[in-house]
């Protein structure tokens, strides 16, 4: 029985595959990505945006019962969300409506869903044949 490499048995570089991506990885800030990735990474977080990205804006009690959380909690989260840029806020009375403020992290955060959900309905299809 053979048992696969996951590396490969010679060492042998393509420089010109390596300088093309050198070059347009060298200015494309993966710092600020990874901030936003491990900003996501927290499951509240991730929710509070996917709700966000789900509907124009929620007021913080709304985020509370979408959530499942308190209002420390939801504010704490959505005060980190609106520090990076993510979201926005308006008062109107005695009401704080939150609001996504970046299209590209709705996109992002809609199709990571949506992608799951593909993901699980191919795992039921598998089963079910």
């Amino acid at each position: 029985m053979s048992q696969q490499q996951d590396v490969c048995e010679v060492t042998c570089i393509h420089k010109d595959k390596v300088m093309r991506l050198r070059k347009e990885l060298d200015g494309s800030r993966s710092d600020r990505v990874s901030d936003l990735f491990k900003l996501l990474a927290d499951q509240t977080r991730v929710t509070i945006v996917h709700a966000l990205a789900l509907e124009k804006e929620l007021c913080v009690c709304d985020v509370c019962a979408v959530v499942g959380c308190s209002k420390a909690t939801a504010s704490h989260h959505l005060r980190l969300l609106k520090k990076w840029g993510l979201a926005k806020s308006r008062k109107e009375g005695k009401f704080v409506y939150y609001a996504l403020n970046d299209e590209a992290v709705r996109q992002l955060v809609k199709l990571t869903f949506l992608h799951e959900r593909s993901k699980e309905g191919q795992a039921d299809q598998e089963l079910a044949e």
